[in-house]
């Protein structure tokens, strides 16, 4: 019996920080954000890279968007519908948590770490109805002058 207590209070903690984790399928794939501002806080660890975003205020949604240029291997599968369909974001919150990719594959893209105080935009995914805490989760990081596809890998 304390064996198998043993053995269930283990698994357990092998399941907590994959559950507190969040997955792809908890963000709103529908409905791609814009927002844009300056780094106030950053985390360059894994799981993945996170940044605390101030928003530029006020946030407006860039014009060109749909036309900007993404990298090849999104840009003929699904770039062209996600920027076109891109809004702002209704809540009003003024720092918003973006959960960046994994290092790993932010080395792959080559992107340089992202220091407080560095501007930067995103498109991305948020939360069904924009409930809960500001969160997105990124799925096109632009930051000096680049465009970044972070769910995929460079070719």
């Amino acid at each position: 019996m304390q064996r198998r207590l043993i053995l269930v209070a283990g698994a357990g903690v092998c399941v907590l920080p994959a559950w507190a984790h969040h997955g792809w399928s908890n963000f709103d794939a529908e409905r791609p954000i814009y927002l844009e501002g300056r780094a106030a806080k950053v985390a360059w660890r894994n799981p993945h890279a996170e940044v605390e975003l101030e928003l530029a205020s006020p946030l407006t949604l860039p014009s060109d968007l749909a036309k900007r240029p993404v990298p090849p291997q999104s840009a003929a599968v699904d770039a062209p519908a996600i920027l076109a369909k891109t809004v702002l974001p209704t809540r009003r919150d003024k720092r918003w948590e973006l959960e960046l990719a994994p290092l790993s594959r932010m080395q792959a893209w080559q992107v340089a770490e992202i220091k407080p105080g560095t501007s930067l935009a995103v498109v991305a995914y948020t939360f069904p109805g924009e409930k809960g805490e500001a969160v997105a989760r990124v799925e096109y990081l632009f930051v000096d002058g680049k465009a970044y596809a972070l769910r995929s890998s460079p070719a």
